[in-house]
């Protein structure tokens, strides 16, 4: 008779917010996990199924949130934490929380950027822990298996540069992109900036509005230059120009590109197949489809279609996701399985 697995004690530290719910979807169904410790500085006392009653009834629900402190959190015999806090706050608790011996997943930017440099660029203020920079790893999961399964501490990616690492990658590493030419425009949901009080994210300001923000130098383009940097074996720096659209999740990026001398469509088709056999998440759409996001929302899938404009010799690749599912928690869940040894799949199944 086959033993049923041991559960893995986990916690999320800062659940109330919309990645942090996100998380506890998943988390409180997946079937490897027993989440032992969720936190929330407002929400200290209160039920998760108190303050998000649609999961009433999930093994868990009755949880109560608690302060983030790290003591804590190690006493309630929580292995692995995942972090939904904002850049700056994450890197002192993932310290503490690595010091008791836990596994860190961060879902913010303080482990993202190798150089401290660029993250004090980028983010204006001195990297909190730069000596945890060489040992985190990057969690894009179809990039770095390896490395995330060996690592203590991950830094998952950004939502935007999910949906523009993805296509670019191996569209470089296969060197058939002049990758000083790149441009990527993006939409993102509402969600994708967080869960806080402030006039510009007002339903009256966000409803039958569009309009680009971030510009020139939006905060993702850090962590995006130095992954398509590292894919193209040289220092770049693309164009990026993120728009917020008024639906609730989901991130569409139209890329561009020029295509090397010769390169076909063919070869833009088989790189991405040959990078994503066996990827359970990124679906390729395949030459002239456009990506949507009414097909990704509430999933943990990416795709990826792609044209050639012959007119100007340019490659155009469309992305799809949910922000706060491939672009943040399912993610996040994806590189906890790898530590794991878990089927990579697991408690991500939803369509």
């Amino acid at each position: 008779m086959k033993m049923a697995m041991q559960r893995i004690k986990t916690a999320i530290v800062g659940a109330s917010g919309y990645t942090g719910s996100e998380l506890l979807r998943l988390l409180l169904q997946h079937p490897h996990v027993d989440l032992c410790a969720v936190t929330s500085r407002q929400e200290a006392g209160k039920a998760i199924s108190a303050l998000f009653p649609r999961f009433r009834s999930l093994p868990g629900a009755d949880l109560a949130f608690m302060e983030p402190d790290a003591d804590a959190i190690a006493a309630t015999g929580a292995q692995v934490a995942f972090l939904a806090l904002p850049h700056g706050v994450a890197a002192e608790i993932a310290t503490a929380l690595l010091a008791r011996g836990l596994k860190v997943i961060d879902l913010s930017a303080d482990f993202r950027i190798h150089d401290p440099g660029v993250y004090q660029e980028f983010y204006q203020h001195p990297h909190p822990a730069p000596e945890l920079l060489k040992s985190s790893v990057y969690g894009l999961a179809e990039m770095y298996e390896k490395e995330i399964a060996a690592a203590s501490l991950i830094a998952a990616p950004g939502c935007y540069p999910t949906s523009i690492l993805l296509p670019l990658i191996p569209l470089l590493r296969a060197n058939l992109l002049d990758p000083h030419s790149i441009i990527a425009n993006s939409m993102s949901g509402v969600s994708g900036a967080g869960k806080k009080a402030d006039t510009a994210y007002l339903f009256c300001e966000c409803n039958e509005s569009l309009r680009a923000y971030g510009l020139p130098k939006h905060r993702h383009l850090a962590e995006i230059e130095q992954e398509l940097s590292l894919a193209a074996g040289e220092k770049l720096r693309i164009t990026f120009i993120p728009h917020l659209v008024p639906v609730n999740t989901g991130i569409h990026s139209a890329i561009t590109a020029s295509l090397r001398a010769g390169v076909t469509l063919e070869q833009i088709g088989n790189a991405l197949e040959n990078a994503y056999a066996g990827k359970p998440f990124v679906r390729l759409l395949g030459a002239g489809v456009c990506a949507d996001t009414k097909n990704v929302t509430r999933t943990n899938f990416i795709d990826i279609g792609w044209h050639h404009d012959a007119r100007t010799g340019r490659v155009i690749l469309t992305s799809a996701e949910d922000n706060v599912v491939k672009g943040a928690g399912g993610q996040a869940v994806q590189s906890f399985n790898l530590i794991f040894g878990l089927d990579e799949k697991a408690g991500l199944h939803s369509v």
